[in-house]
């Protein structure tokens, strides 16, 4: 009795005694001990990634989620098994949950390929999950299916809807500028996160949520049911039995994230005004696989699809009203002219068998547009190049202010978090609206990447009404953020990037419609100023020291380099 990867269910990947028949039996006497038996250890299993905690918020009602995707996968004839990994909660990880995505991406690909499990589940939701989930898939490649635990339900406030996190932050600013007093902020705060679930607007959790659907990865409408929904239940049933029928029949990730499917997820993307993150995301899942994906590939398809999609941040409502018009599925009517449709999905059939079940937005339905009726023109992603990102930056064009698509400003630098909070509501800085705030040291070497790009508006131009300013910074801004800011400046500024270069005072120039971003500095002023950097140290020990010596840029998906195809 040879255990091998042609077995299935506890037989697989055996534990290393010498004598396989041995680990076999030594295998069906602890699992006796679990209250199975012979009938049980002859089913398939289904692995099952719980990602609950209580640092999670967002994943309170995962053990719900668990127990229906258990009964499909009994149902369907399979035997589950539940086993944790760790979570990332985005609001409760110092210094950035970026920081340990690759980690979590490590950690479940190992316990993918070291257990014995004929498909597996991946449970997510909050925003590094989800794409840690889809690397480790895409590394083991056996086969999987992603379920997300779907957004929170809306709250409101003196009769407005709210939701985190785009009114948290128009909100806070709001509050800093001495538009909301004390004990409004605080009503506030207890209706911006109502409910279980992930942010209820295109942020990042819901923009990998309809892009993993997009893909084939899920099932029609695991992007966008809701938490707290019955459908969200149902679907946990169908994920299980789906399970069973995958691992039987031996559909893997590399069958469904092909090239194709990645094209339709920019397109996606691109058509949601999705989180600048996915850009990150989608580059390190599909490296995983030995697809290169670039920045160029992003901008070409964004610059043919328009904004269909009237979610915040770039439009005005929430993942609900998005799922009750329709979902993914009548996104993805819509965009059919623009999709390759010969993909295979999870369900074994190609996309464009999947779309012929479901239709377009209707008339009474607002949110998901057609495209001969637009929400906005296309180009909603613009990647830039320049003399202060060579390696390449990012912007959301369609949570930008117009007006300052095309802006010179005087550059105010600072280096750290620290600086900005020490620094940035201080008058004597002298301020303007004009002025192009720059902040370094917090891309993925310097300090994990954290979504700090998004610079507070000064407190002082705050209270004067200014509501949007050029920022730019090596690291990265919430995908529920909005603002003219460029991101992802590469390289980094750790790295001796240009970044590291701009003094306060600096010119710097931005033009959107041209793609780039400058600093207007001359070449023998920038070599003097080389010369004079300090190489920082990097961490002494444990995992950011190794994060920080292999991590690669962002425009290469903020993977470890030997971890990459």
């Amino acid at each position: 009795m040879n255990g091998s990867e042609n077995e299935i269910g506890v037989d697989r990947k055996l534990t290393s005694y010498g004598d396989p028949g041995f680990s076999k039996f030594l295998r069906r006497a602890f699992l006796s001990s679990a209250g199975l038996d012979a009938e049980d250890l002859k089913r398939p299993v289904v692995g099952i990634v719980n990602t609950s905690s209580d640092y999670t918020t967002c994943h309170r009602d995962m053990p719900q989620l668990i127990e229906h995707v258990k009964r499909g996968v009994l149902e369907a004839g399979g035997l589950p098994f539940v086993f944790p990994v760790m979570s990332l909660g985005e609001i409760l990880t110092n210094p950035t949950t970026m920081l340990f995505r690759n980690l979590m991406a490590m950690e479940l690909e190992e316990q993918i390929k070291s257990q014995p499990m004929d498909s597996v589940v991946l449970l997510g939701g909050c925003d590094k999950t989800v794409p840690a989930e889809l690397m480790a898939a895409a590394s083991a490649d056996i086969p999987a299916i992603a379920l997300v635990v779907g957004p929170m339900s809306v709250g409101s406030y003196k009769g407005e809807r709210l939701g985190a996190c785009t009114d948290c932050r128009r909100m806070w600013t709001d509050y800093r500028g001495g538009k909301i007093d004390e004990a409004g902020i605080g009503e506030v705060n207890q209706e911006l996160a109502p409910t279980a679930g992930t942010c209820m607007v295109m942020g990042t959790a819901s923009t990998m949520a309809c892009l993993v659907e997009a893909m084939g990865m899920s099932l029609p409408y695991a992007g966008t049911a809701p938490a707290v929904s019955a459908q969200r239940l149902r679907l946990g049933v169908e994920t299980g039995r789906r399970a069973v029928e995958i691992g039987l029949s031996g559909r893997r990730p590399s069958e469904i994230m092909t090239e194709g499917a990645f094209r339709n997820a920019v397109t996606v993307l691109s058509a949601i005004s999705g989180s600048t993150n996915a850009v990150i995301h989608l580059t390190a899942i599909a490296r995983r696989l030995g697809l290169k994906l670039s920045l160029e590939d992003f901008h070409e398809i964004a610059s043919s699809v328009p904004l269909l999609v009237d979610c915040k941040p770039a439009g005005r409502n929430y993942l609900p009203d998005m799922h009750r018009d329709g979902g993914v599925p009548a996104l993805l009517r819509t965009l059919a002219p623009m999709l390759d449709l010969s993909v295979t999905t999870v369900t074994g059939e190609t996309l464009g068998q999947v779309l012929e079940a479901h239709t377009g937005p209707e008339d009474w339905q607002d949110t998901i547009r057609t495209l001969d009726d637009p929400l906005g023109p296309e180009g909603t992603l613009v990647t830039l190049t320049g003399s202060l990102a060579p390696g390449g930056a990012v912007l959301k064009a369609a949570a930008a202010s117009p007006d300052l698509l095309v802006h010179e400003g005087t550059a105010c630098v600072f280096d750290s978090l620290e600086d900005v909070e020490a620094r940035l509501d201080d008058e004597k800085l002298g301020l303007t609206p004009d002025h192009v705030l720059v902040m370094r040291n917090i891309g993925p070497v310097g300090a994990g990447m954290p979504e700090a790009g998004s610079i507070p508006i000064p407190k002082y131009l705050a209270a004067q009404g200014v509501r949007d300013m050029v920022r730019i910074s090596d690291g990265r801004m919430s995908g529920t953020a909005y603002g003219t800011i460029v991101l992802h400046c590469a390289p980094e500024a750790a790295l001796g990037g240009p970044l590291a270069l701009v003094r306060d005072g600096d010119r710097i120039r931005l033009d959107v419609p041209n793609r780039t971003v400058d600093l207007l500095v001359d070449e023998e002023e920038l070599e003097r100023r080389r010369a004079d950097l300090v190489p920082r140290p990097l961490p002494e020990r444990g995992w950011s020291r190794l994060y920080a010596s292999t991590v690669v840029q962002a425009s290469e998906g903020a993977d470890l380099d030997f971890l990459q195809s």
